[in-house]
């Protein structure tokens, strides 16, 4: 389902089986997206929600985060999370360019890092990238 910005009681109903902890995850990182990039399009699916600016791209290209659903954790994911400015330290993976970050609950989360980090990847443009410049 592709949907500029879904309503709190879309993301509750798609993922009733989630627990608790996980769903509150969800709804923190929609409400902060909502907030940083209200125009952002919403891609919901059974593994999680991509947000990204549609206008710009699609979600590579102008992706601005992944909420992915794990077995004890959502993934706040960034396509280009390694270009990122990461002052607190939250980003992890190998796999170039994308980092994560494992939110297990949202009470023991740096809210404003994790603000921070969705707002520069809103508005990280990989075609300014040297290696992407023609």
């Amino acid at each position: 389902m592709l949907k500029i910005m879904l309503t709190l009681s879309e993301i509750e109903s798609h993922y009733a089986h989630l627990p608790a902890v996980q769903l509150d995850i969800l709804v923190e990182i929609h409400n902060l997206v909502a907030e940083i990039a209200p125009a952002a399009t919403e891609r919901l699916d059974r593994w999680g929600i991509t947000y990204y600016h549609a206008n710009r791209g699609g979600p590579v290209s102008a992706g601005i985060c992944q909420a992915l659903v794990k077995a004890d954790h959502v993934r706040l994911a960034f396509i280009h999370g390694a270009f990122l400015p990461d002052p607190a330290g939250l980003l992890e993976g190998s796999t170039f360019p994308k980092r994560y970050e494992r939110l297990s609950s949202f009470e023991n989360t740096d809210s404003d890092a994790v603000k921070a980090l969705i707002e520069a990847h809103s508005t990280f443009d990989p075609r300014t990238l040297v290696q992407n410049q023609k």
